[in-house]
């Protein structure tokens, strides 16, 4: 495990030294890729673990390698390392991973009064990433991490998936409604239909809010679902109220980020992308939750920096999902009168950082794009 390159300040490594975290591994095979944060390693013959770790939330994730070099899908979990907590953890040949068991006491308190001796099997905390890694968590807290952290305790890059058999699926007028939906279905929908049911094995998946389906309520007529569609302000309200704060959503939209930036996770980076959207499309709720759109501007933009855009892009639609939803939010705040001029003012150097930054066009916000521009149909 090399070291960071970065030479650290000789007060601070004193300090992490005595209230540091200690994460050991044992048994970490060579070649392992292993990691903290938003930085990784291969691992050597004699690499235990990591020390010198600043109190605070973490993300420890890991890879296995075959005798080719080639390595697994990662797998990593969340820790709230205290000051000078000492973790403990068993590497399991069986699953090619970090065993979910907790090792023994025993052994906990045999490591704890070697630590000395460990020392020099340890490599530091990368303190180069510190920074960094504060700003992409910083509204991540204890409550947080609990309840958006899969129940194994895992997030995995490869979630396993299971058919959902028979006995799970509707019964009655439920299943009646499903056929007579079925009968209407275009071609490519009856197709979908016949594939198997997969979804994640429970247990293994974030337990992130569940984003709805439709942005409007049951009894909206046409031209309210139009105006839903528009401006999700609905739908993202809904999301509020599975919420014990409204700025809980704020510190869900790291820990997506990071489980997709770190953890290479899919279904988490799906998820960021559904957050963004709802919150800049929606216009009417603005006002009520300046707080929310005050640290979404900043957390957007910092995560921004460590994402290359050509991930941003839809390869269907062929452009820039961030861009394209980014347009709409300001033009909403600009043109929203309930909107006051601190926040106008937020979004206006957040748009000119950006477009220096990236070389994105926010001029004409107002001007329809192509794809959203009304679709008019004739009514026979």
């Amino acid at each position: 495990m090399a070291s960071s390159g970065v030479e650290m300040d000789q007060n601070l490594a004193k300090h992490l030294l005595l209230e540091g975290g200690t994460l050991v591994v044992l048994d970490v095979p060579s070649g392992t890729d292993f990691g903290i944060d938003i930085k990784s390693w291969n691992s050597g013959e004699n690499f235990k673990g990591i020390k010198m770790i600043p109190p605070g939330f973490h993300f420890i994730h890991y890879s296995a390698t075959d005798k080719y070099g080639e390595a697994a899908p990662r797998v990593g979990f969340f820790h709230f390392f205290q000051k000078s907590e000492l973790i403990v953890k068993q590497w399991n040949s069986t699953i090619e991973g970090i065993d979910p068991q907790p090792v023994s006491e025993a052994t906990v308190q045999r490591l704890k009064g070697s630590l000395k001796e460990l020392d020099r099997f340890l490599g530091a905390y990368p303190y180069d990433v510190w920074k960094q890694w504060k700003e992409l968590t910083d509204k991540v807290d204890v409550g947080i991490a609990e309840r958006c952290a899969p129940e194994c305790g895992f997030v995995q890059s490869a979630l396993e998936l299971v058919n959902h058999d028979d006995a799970s699926r509707p019964k009655g007028a439920e299943a009646s409604r499903k056929r007579k939906r079925a009968f209407c279905a275009t071609i490519e929908e009856r197709e979908k239909q016949l594939l198997p049911n997969l979804k994640a094995k429970p247990g293994t998946e974030l337990r992130l809010t569940e984003l709805p389906e439709k942005f409007y309520p049951d009894e909206a007529t046409p031209a309210q679902i139009t105006q839903h569609s528009l401006d999700t302000s609905y739908a993202l309200n809904s999301i509020f109220n599975q919420l014990k704060d409204p700025m809980e959503i704020i510190g869900e939209l790291q820990i997506s980020f990071i489980s997709f930036l770190a953890g290479q996770s899919l279904e988490a980076f799906e998820h960021w992308k559904g957050l963004v959207s709802l919150i800049c499309k929606a216009d009417s709720l603005i006002p009520s939750k300046r707080a929310v759109y005050v640290d979404f501007l900043k957390v957007l933009e910092t995560q921004l920096f460590y994402v290359p855009e050509e991930v941003l892009c839809d390869i269907v639609a062929s452009n820039n999902f961030v861009y394209h939803h980014l347009r709409k939010l300001f033009a909403n705040l600009k043109s929203n009168p309930d909107v006051d001029d601190r926040l106008k003012s937020l979004a206006v150097r957040t748009k000119e950082r950006l477009t220096k930054k990236f070389l994105w066009d926010f001029t004409n916000l107002h001007e329809e794009e192509d794809d959203e521009a009304p679709v008019v149909v004739p009514l026979e």
